[in-house]
């Protein structure tokens, strides 16, 4: 089995922040992950991430929320953007 993009969705906000989410379903778990998911959920402005959730190889699952990154627990792909999806309204509301 290939890789499989389950999705890909991109948005650019009125103040011209970005809000991207890009999700694979991979044949093998990426290293220091335990499920079948890549991943990579981008919130930032002017150059700089204020949210993040990634899996990135060897480093497994965690986020970045306002320069500090943290372990993530992933549950599922729901999860996950419900989780990404809420840090990003928290930081949109004045």
């Amino acid at each position: 089995m290939k890789a499989e993009k389950l999705m890909h969705e991109k948005r650019l906000l009125r103040d011209g922040a970005i809000v991207e989410m890009v999700i694979w379903k991979v044949p093998q778990p990426v290293p220091a992950s335990s499920h079948f998911y890549k991943y990579r959920l981008f919130f930032g402005k002017n150059g700089q991430r204020i949210v993040g959730y990634d899996n990135e190889r060897g480093k497994g699952d965690h986020c970045h929320l306002d320069g500090v990154e943290y372990a993530y627990a992933f549950v599922s792909v729901d999860q996950l953007k419900n989780d990404f999806l809420a840090e990003v309204t928290r930081r949109l509301k004045p």
